[in-house]
């Protein structure tokens, strides 16, 4: 076992913790936000760097702080280690430069976006973005191309993270894209066109973190806000056929995956649940899903919302002074 201490608060943790691990542990109010990293993918982690922090003590053998921030979800922690994320400058400071970076190319079009209101780059650019860019240059752009009859890829909208290709490679039965190209010309894409068809291939869209791959089945046909998350699940020979269903009214308009409150996928479903199954009687309805209040999809959707009392003129004498 080894102690850290993160942001002032010591957590014994397991030999062999990512700092970023040990962070997640404490809660949500020590952990820094990713954007590549994906708990059920191996080897995902250190591509996007929004998840730096500061080491301002090695570990009780060594402890002279590391000269330069490192990546949480790539850096094991030593017994003795003290982090700083959320309470540091430096920190604060590389965020918002990495932020800035990852908006350089990025489509500003999120009021067309599928992804709008789940989107984590909304939200790591809300809490350290800025409200200007320093660049004249124009974004990059790319020919639109069609990898599936479910599946719309907006490269445009790709930071690059890898994830998709992590899904491809580990839960799939045959990768069929991948990063082609380099520099800034690199992009997701397949070499023979409308080739991902296979059984798992729907799950690249719930581990994207932007809009870069959406649901063609969904598209444009709701806000997310304006459906209502249910808990769901089916006997399926493929996967655990546990999902969280999306209605407007008695209709469902989506199947995804269910997420934990990191945003990562809990388990990955096949394409029958997620794309074929879209009526009530498919599904053992389980109830409403849990979303974080936090989060705009919770908006006016609180299961035990109190209405306010209206103050009567007792009431309002009785208050004290």
């Amino acid at each position: 076992m080894a102690k850290v201490t993160i942001d002032g608060i010591e957590i014994d943790v397991p030999d062999g913790t990512t700092i970023l691990q040990a962070a997640r542990m404490i809660g949500p109010e020590v952990a820094p936000p990713t954007m590549c990293y994906h708990s059920k993918l191996k080897t995902s982690g250190g591509y996007c760097r929004t998840c730096l922090v500061e080491v301002t003590k090695g570990s009780e053998k060594d402890p002279r702080p590391m000269p330069k921030l490192v990546a949480s979800c790539r850096t094991n922690v030593m017994d003795g280690m003290v982090v700083t994320n959320g309470l540091s400058e430096k920190v604060q400071d590389a965020r918002a430069g990495v932020v800035e970076f990852l908006l350089l190319n990025h489509p500003l079009d999120c009021p067309i976006c599928d992804q709008a209101g789940e989107c984590h780059l909304q939200d790591l650019s809300y809490e350290h973005g800025h409200y200007n860019t320093r660049t004249d240059f124009e974004r990059r752009t790319f020919e639109k191309i069609d990898i599936g009859d479910t599946i719309q890829l907006h490269m445009t909208r790709c930071i690059l993270c890898y994830r998709c290709v992590k899904v491809a490679e580990q839960i799939t039965d045959g990768r069929v894209h991948g990063v082609i190209n380099r520099g800034d010309a690199s992009e997701i894409s397949t070499y023979i066109k409308e080739a991902i068809d296979n059984d798992f291939s729907g799950n690249m869209i719930d581990v994207c973190p932007v809009g870069a791959l959406t649901d063609k089945t969904f598209r444009f046909k709701s806000r997310v806000w304006f459906t209502k998350p249910v808990d769901a699940h089916r006997d399926c020979d493929k996967c655990s056929g546990k999902v969280v269903l999306w209605y407007k009214g008695d209709d469902v308009l989506r199947v995804t995956g269910r997420k934990d409150q990191w945003g990562e996928v809990e388990e990955f479903i096949c394409n029958t649940c997620r794309f074929d199954k879209k009526k009530t009687s498919d599904w053992t309805i389980e109830g409403v899903r849990e979303i974080s209040r936090h989060s705009v999809i919770s908006a006016n959707k609180y299961k035990k919302l109190v209405k306010p009392k209206r103050l009567t003129i007792n009431d309002i004498k009785a208050l004290p002074e």
